[in-house]
């Protein structure tokens, strides 16, 4: 099977750490040039220095807020336009905070769908075109397993990251005649400072410890542990592959059988 992407180049979002690193870390591995996008230049600057690039490509980064969708729309077209086709698109932006959708405010849903539903569609609309003429367009969306089973605490993420899985699905068809395949990966718990932080919140609020609700949260994964953000990395970047060529509108969990316990 061809899993090669050399040639091609790749936006990366929220790239800096946790799962969106790791996903830009193997799809470099894998051949491609790879663009991170995230808001702390900083941090752009260190990441982008440890990415492979063994195939002889080299790698760039772009500093943009995603909770200005306009900001990323500018700089999405202003660097395709600078600097040709992007052909594989990796939408992946942080949850919003924990709590109940009830309490929410209509602000709070207002800032969680700018930042996931919004920005995703200006980024496509930044791509697609360039996808099409090149005949190889790959977007993949990391949502959450809440797409399928809603999670207790998480009321605006579960809300946005719903939308975010049936605008995607509904884009695969769209998008599938052009060659453009639509895929959304459903991350079950993995190690990545948002877990640290809904983990200590929840043992706040129980007043149990850390490692209490670990173990509660264990109980439910066949596996009994959590995942690594590479081993969500490694699908992402075979659904950017050729191998994954008839793959499309798929919402994928990488949750070591959780769902499938349930």
């Amino acid at each position: 099977m061809n899993y090669s992407i050399e040639g091609k180049k790749a936006l990366i979002c929220g790239s800096t750490q946790g799962i969106g690193l790791a996903c830009a870390t193997e799809i470099a591995r894998m051949g491609a040039a790879v663009v991170l996008m995230a808001r702390h230049q900083e941090a752009l600057e260190k990441a982008v220095k440890e990415l492979p690039c063994e195939h002889g490509q080299t790698h760039d980064f772009l500093v943009v807020d995603f909770s200005d969708w306009q900001n990323v729309q500018t700089k999405a077209n202003e660097y395709v336009a600078a600097n040709g086709p992007i052909h594989i698109l990796l939408n992946n932006t942080g949850g919003p905070p924990a709590g109940p959708v009830f309490e929410a405010t209509p602000e709070d849903l207002q800032k969680a769908l700018n930042m996931h539903v919004i920005c995703n569609q200006v980024l496509v609309h930044a791509v697609a075109e360039g996808m099409r003429e090149a005949k190889y367009g790959r977007i993949i969306n990391i949502i959450s397993t809440s797409v399928i089973t809603p999670i207790r605490g998480l009321g605006v993420s579960n809300t946005t990251r719903g939308a975010v899985a049936n605008w995607a699905r509904t884009l695969a068809g769209e998008l599938g005649p052009f060659g453009i395949t639509v895929n959304n990966i459903l991350p079950g718990f993995t190690k990545t400072a948002r877990l640290n932080t809904l983990i200590k919140g929840r043992a706040d609020r129980a007043g149990s410890t850390v490692k209490e609700i670990e173990d509660g949260m264990l109980a439910n994964v066949p596996l009994r542990r959590f995942a690594e953000p590479r081993e969500v990395g490694a699908v992402a970047a075979f659904l950017a592959s050729p191998a994954a060529s008839y793959l499309n509108g798929l919402n994928l969990p990488v949750d070591g059988g959780r769902l499938a316990w349930q």
